[in-house]
């Protein structure tokens, strides 16, 4: 026989007495129902659809509140990884919510103009001229003015050719003609450094090539050639740094006077003549011989000395031992 309870109308079931749906204890009623009231239904008591949904509320507010932490939690993960990279992870590029955010918090900055990229070419006074001759590999005659000039180029000097007091030396030729592959015949210009000229009255200048859009610099396309070197002749020492760099390119890459020199070839030795007795030698002379009239043999003289001597001009005939001619026209002190 089916017992119902009481209060809420619902079915007992199994053998304890007592209402799962209202916990309410059969034995303390001191009765048993022997069916179900008649002011309730049989189908589900309204005490237990209330209870029911009592606890059917609990459960949705429960999962509401779970996947609204779920939602913070996951935000906040997001934002970290915007802020912070484990320096440990090999992540290599933000991802696009960084990229996003990153763009939406830059400031924007100008892009700066490009920086104009350096010239090269005269800028001291400078003097047209054209090219006469070359005389060696760092000295050239030009004319302009009516006149002509000596020119000696400056920041660097090459192996001599013409120097009385010394064979010529090696590179001296190709120098020589290198300089008149780049200037013979052409009109330069002439840059003043500081100085005027030298001691031998020749003009010191930096001279320079142009189209009309490039410069080139002849002492320094020289130095690079490695036909010369860089040599500083103060207080003329505006372009000795860019000289050094292009000799030390030169030296690296082997070139001229940087390279092996030839070897010159190789000769029988000759048969040595038996010199003759010479009877009643002569005493040595006091005069110098390079220099008619006589001057004296001395550790040096300069052109002031043999005007002081009233024997200027002096010819030189032989190697000019005291620089006397510095024109090389064979006439000393004229």
């Amino acid at each position: 026989m089916k017992e119902y309870c009481p209060r809420c109308g619902m079915e007992r079931v199994g053998a304890f007495r007592f209402c799962r749906g209202c916990r309410l204890d059969f034995d303390t009623l001191g009765t048993t129902p022997s069916g179900p009231p008649a002011s309730l239904p049989s189908a589900e008591p309204i005490e237990a659809r209330a209870v029911a949904a009592g606890r059917s509320g609990r459960r949705f507010s429960g999962r509401a509140i779970l996947g609204a932490s779920l939602a913070i939690v996951v935000g906040l993960a997001v934002i970290g990884s915007l802020q912070k990279t484990d320096p440990g992870s090999p992540t290599t590029a933000p991802t696009t919510a960084a990229r996003v955010l990153a763009a939406a918090t830059a400031t924007p900055t100008a892009t700066p103009a490009p920086t104009p990229g350096p010239t090269f070419g005269p800028t001291g006074q400078t003097t047209e001229a054209d090219v006469v001759r070359v005389v060696d590999g760092d000295t050239i005659v030009v004319a302009f003015g009516g006149r002509e000039y000596k020119v000696r180029y400056i920041g660097m000097d090459t192996p001599e050719t013409k120097d009385p007091n010394s064979p010529v030396q090696w590179m001296g030729p190709q120098a020589t003609a290198a300089n008149a592959a780049l200037v013979a015949g052409q009109t330069v210009v002439l840059e003043k450094d500081v100085s005027e000229v030298d001691r031998f009255d020749r003009l010191l200048r930096h001279v320079w090539l142009t189209d009309g859009t490039a410069w080139t610099l002849v002492n320094l396309e020289l130095v690079r050639q490695g036909v010369a070197s860089a040599k500083s002749y103060p207080p003329d020492v505006r372009y000795d740094d860019v000289y050094r760099v292009a000799q030390a390119d030169a030296q690296r890459s082997g070139l001229g006077l940087w390279g092996p020199p030839s070897a010159p070839p190789t000769l029988a030795p000759a048969a040595m003549p038996t010199p003759e007795p010479i009877a009643n030698p002569k005493p040595p002379s006091k005069c110098h011989p390079s220099y008619d009239p006589c001057l004296p043999i001395v550790a040096d003289l300069d052109c002031a000395d043999i005007r002081a001597m009233e024997v200027d001009p002096v010819s030189v005939i032989g190697p000019d031992d005291y620089r006397l001619d510095a024109n090389n026209d064979g006439l000393g002190c004229e």
